[in-house]
């Protein structure tokens, strides 16, 4: 019983020294001599109980880890920091009746991955005209993970790019650690594919893959509008990214089952890198190729980085990539 209450224990514990690694202001200093005083307090006292099974320690314990989480639910969201460059702006939309107006699009011109000329831009779009939606996959590190990128397209050729992001400030970057500890807000940023997807493949390093969605065009407006909405809360309420709950494929799903209504949960929810599969599962993907020759087809890194600067960089990306079926032609999502 003892044992098992001490490794109950050691759990919150360890949880308390990277709460306080991650939010406790007033620098590195700070920080360090705060969690080895509590990683000292919690060894001290989970051996105390574990050796003198006096049962009061562990209450001894619990308070303390009150004190901690009356601090912890203390740390909130902000929209007023010192953001990074990239995500200084907070994209915004208004909606009358099929035109949407998206403010602070970003469509920086990069030189390198740190260097760039800022351009942030008001776009007007008309929602009758939205032709298509894409499913873009940025790849940095290993297969079972990717950044999940949303491109909606329009009967003119323009495209639009939604794209959840971390907010960081001037010299953090992303951890996948901090992401469980409110180390970053959540954005929802609109861009342009010349900007969101040319800055992965060419200044990055990163490997993209583009699929094409099959969804009813009501569905396809729907999701655009779940977005903007997202977007404009996000402006009025600031929300913490979560690296499990909160992120780049976790919110996409949420929107469309509020659409759709009938998606399963699944591990690739998760594992975002594996998305394709669930989404070919669930007869979102043109079924007439089997995945592999979609993510053969799709892979747009060495097309982007030919295309580099060009006009006609959203065209370049998607030659090989076959069209969907007519809409008549499609059968239904199952």
């Amino acid at each position: 019983m003892i044992r098992l209450l001490a490794f109950i224990l050691a759990l919150p514990a360890s949880w308390g020294c990277f709460a306080l690694w991650y939010q406790l202001p007033g620098g590195k200093t700070i920080r360090v001599i705060a969690v080895a005083l509590w990683g000292l307090f919690s060894v001290l006292v989970l051996l105390a109980l574990y050796r003198t099974r006096m049962l009061y320690l562990a209450a001894v314990f619990v308070l303390a880890l009150a004190v901690l989480l009356i601090w912890w639910h203390r740390v909130l969201p902000s929209n007023d920091r010192p953001w990074a460059d990239d995500v200084s702006e907070m994209t915004s939309g208004t909606v009358d009746g099929s035109r949407v107006v998206l403010h602070n699009v970003r469509n920086f011109d990069w030189r390198s991955a740190t260097e760039y000329t800022p351009h942030w831009e008001t776009r007007s779009y008309d929602l009758d005209h939205l032709d298509s939606l894409d499913m873009i996959l940025s790849y940095w590190t290993i297969q079972a993970i990717a950044h999940v990128l949303i491109s909606f397209g329009f009967d003119d050729g323009t495209q639009v790019v939604f794209s959840v992001e971390i907010r960081p400030e001037k010299g953090e970057s992303y951890s996948s650690t901090g992401g469980f500890f409110k180390e970053f807000e959540l954005s929802i940023l609109a861009a342009d594919e010349r900007d969101v997807i040319r800055v992965r493949t060419n200044m990055r390093g990163e490997d993209d893959y583009l699929y094409r969605i099959r969804m009813p065009k009501a569905d396809m407006r729907s999701l655009f509008l779940a977005y903007v909405a997202q977007a404009n809360d996000l402006v009025h309420t600031p929300r913490f990214y979560n690296t499990v709950t909160v992120n780049c494929t976790t919110l996409i799903y949420h929107m469309m089952k509020r659409i759709d209504g009938h998606l399963p949960l699944d591990y690739r929810l998760l594992l975002s890198g594996y998305l394709p599969s669930y989404v070919y599962k669930v007869g979102g993907l043109d079924r007439r190729y089997t995945l592999e020759q979609l993510h053969s087809f799709g892979r747009i890194t060495d097309r982007a980085r030919n295309a580099d600067r060009s006009n006609t960089f959203s065209a370049d990306i998607r030659r090989g990539v076959p069209p969907l079926q007519p809409a008549e032609r499609v059968p239904p999502i199952r």
